[in-house]
């Protein structure tokens, strides 16, 4: 290689001599500063504009990133407070089922629980209501007996389950397929009783046999769906597939799926959402806005109901207690009865329990019923349980929560009852615990059938309807017995804490409307009192206040003792005090106080004129008749006035 190219290639590896890469100076400069910086300021404004059009748009996409979790947070918590829960109830729990062998029980689109069982004793409630034995299923029997069928009765202390009939009681003995019905013989394909300790499981079978019911069992939790309460129920559709929910809101825990066009009964309104109840058991909430066609249905079923006859007399009751205390006074019948008038009815207070062990004591006079019969009077002689052998609460119990016991008593009452020629019953147990209710009102069950098997006209004494002695049962009563007698009487006793009427019209208005919810007013008699109290009291010391300290008598100022008085006595006892009785509008009576004795002598008069008030009670309300205690207590002139208003 010459000279020439050698100078040439190395201008070329350079950049030297070559015009398309060397910039001339004319390029450099020029007559305002140069043409290359101009052109470099344009190149750097366009990157300029190019960042700042990046910057905004990293900003807009971090807005909306930002917004977009703000969003997404905002959602999560709208959802976590409003949104609808997945979550399933734990049906275990929900029916209370802690065991396999457990059956859930729901009556009436209720379902039964420990807490429920509000008239059985804490034993009770603490079993399971329903137990399945060798693949049946059994109903625990405290929940029979007050919420599917009362007349169920088991005798925990002889082992024996009870179900009286009008003619007679079905019976059955724990662990057999057998069973007496009155007096014939049958035989199950089942066990019908089990026990375990003192509890009584009765197959749901035998149940339903004597039970205008109807009943459904299901598995996965097994339980048993039962109707009992025929009548009007509300039902509705459900518009389209939903839940029903433990509690109304979509957060709570759902209990079972329900399909469009389901019926369910509607149980209460709570605006958006409704309990309802479903065909298989389930007791809980949909919203209202799914719901459609709400209406009203009668159910029923046929059943054959057993039917109580009674005996009915064709004329208005007028029945006199005669207080007996022992066999002299039997021969003062005719004295007795000489000054009476219209009165159909003779109720001696002959019968009594003597013991503990079902044993009578008797006072039944032959010749006392034919003296009555001949003076056209029936003779329905009272069974007490005070004023006897017992006298106490525990030993009334004692006696009728056996089975045999109670028999002896009946058998006993209505031997006498036959051979004397007695025409009915009057039954005047007041010595009755809440515990014992049931026992007692199983022991009217039976006496009405031994009496309706005899001809003997059987009553039933009670006192005015409270809270307190609901036990009583009217209403079963009214079914079973021939006639009920409310005593309108004792609102003041002996034992009270203040003085007061024994009888005002008030109490024996409310007492008379509260006993016909129960019991037709063809069947109900009213008692009246022919005696009042004489009321003394005094104000109680220091000493005494310290006394009663944490008690109800603390409530009261004032120490009060009482005597019952015959009307005729009690009039005395006003005149001789120089007391003038004014009429009371309250309780409708003549009212007296004075002062005398370190205290004050209060009393509200029973006399021809608040007897008055009272007969006009009863016959305004058309009941069956009037009772009166007690024989012997009265003015002669009552007679007169009852005949007014009774016969």
């Amino acid at each position: 290689m010459d000279e020439r190219e050698r100078k040439g290639a190395d201008q070329r590896r350079t950049g030297k001599g070559n015009p398309r890469r060397r910039r001339p100076d004319i390029y450099a400069h020029g007559p305002s500063g140069s043409s290359s910086g101009q052109r470099r300021s344009g190149r750097t404004g366009k990157r300029s504009s190019r960042a700042r059009r990046r910057r905004r748009n990293a900003a807009i996409r971090w807005t909306i990133f930002i917004l977009l979790i703000l969003a997404a947070i905002g959602g999560f918590l709208i959802w976590t407070r409003y949104g609808a829960s997945n979550e399933k109830a734990d049906l275990e729990q929900y029916y209370e089922l802690d065991q396999e062998d457990e059956v859930a029980v729901v009556v009436d689109n209720e379902v039964v629980r420990d807490d429920a069982d509000t008239s059985a004793d804490d034993t009770e409630a603490a079993h399971a209501p329903g137990k399945i034995y060798d693949g049946q299923y059994y109903i625990e029997y405290s929940v029979v007996r007050d919420r599917i069928n009362k007349r169920f009765y088991w005798d925990s202390n002889e082992n024996i389950l009870l179900y009286t009939l009008p003619e007679g009681s079905v019976s059955a003995e724990v662990g057999s397929s057998e069973y007496t019905d009155i007096t014939e013989k049958k035989s199950a394909d089942y066990t019908i009783l089990k026990t375990e300790g003192s509890t009584a499981y009765i197959a749901l079978p035998f149940i339903q046999e004597y039970t205008n019911m109807e009943c459904e069992v299901y598995k996965d939790p097994a339980r048993v769906v039962i109707t009992s309460d025929w009548g009007d129920i509300q039902t509705a559709e459900i518009k389209r597939d939903t839940q029903v929910r433990y509690q109304g809101g979509v957060k709570s825990p759902i209990l079972t799926e329900v399909s469009k066009g389901s019926k369910v009964v509607l149980l209460e309104d709570e605006n958006d959402w409704m309990k309802v109840g479903t065909e298989d058991g389930f007791i809980g909430y949909v919203r209202t806005n799914l719901l459609k066609d709400i209406s009203t249905e009668t159910i029923s079923r046929e059943f054959d109901e057993p039917v109580y006859t009674n005996i009915s007399k064709d004329y208005t009751i007028n029945m006199a207690w005669h207080n007996i205390s022992n066999s002299d006074a039997n021969g003062y019948i005719l004295e007795t009865i000489a000054g009476t008038k219209g009165l159909t009815t003779i109720a001696p207070t002959w019968f009594s329990l003597a013991d503990t062990e079902g044993n009578v004591s008797s006072l039944a006079d032959a010749d006392y019923v034919n003296y009555a019969h001949q003076s056209d009077l029936e003779v329905w002689a009272v069974l007490r349980d005070f004023h006897g052998g017992i006298n106490s609460y525990d030993e009334t119990y004692e006696v009728l929560s056996y089975t045999s016991k109670r028999t002896k008593i009946i058998n006993q009452v209505i031997a006498e009852a036959i051979e004397k020629g007695i025409d009915g019953i009057n039954l005047d147990f007041e010595l009755v615990s809440a515990e014992c209710g049931e026992h007692y009102i199983q022991f009217v069950r039976e006496m009405s059938v031994r009496c309706r098997q005899n001809g003997l006209v059987f009553s039933v004494d009670n006192y005015v309807p409270q809270p307190y002695n609901a036990h009583f049962d009217l209403a079963e009563q009214g079914a079973v017995a021939d006639y009920v007698v409310i005593m309108g009487y004792d609102e003041h006793t002996d034992g009270s804490y203040e003085a007061g009427s024994v009888a005002s019209i008030s109490y024996l208005e409310n007492g008379i409307a509260d006993a016909l919810k129960s019991v037709s007013a063809d069947k109900l008699i009213a008692g009246v009192p022919f005696f009042t109290r004489l009321w003394l009291e005094t104000p109680k010391t220091e000493e005494e206040l310290a006394q009663e300290e944490g008690t109800e008598a603390a409530s009261y100022s004032n120490k009060v003792t009482s005597t019952a008085y015959s009307m005729d006595e009690a009039a005395k006892i006003v005149e001789d005090a120089g007391a003038e009785a004014q009429w009371d509008a309250e309780t409708m009576q003549n009212y007296a106080q004075w002062e005398a004795d370190g205290g004050t002598y209060k009393i509200w008069l029973e006399d021809i004129k608040s007897l008055e008030e009272k007969l006009k009670v009863i016959k305004s309300n058309e009941l069956a008749g009037v009772a009166e205690w007690s024989l012997g207590m009265e003015n002669s002139g009552v007679w007169d006035l009852i005949l007014q208003y009774v016969n």
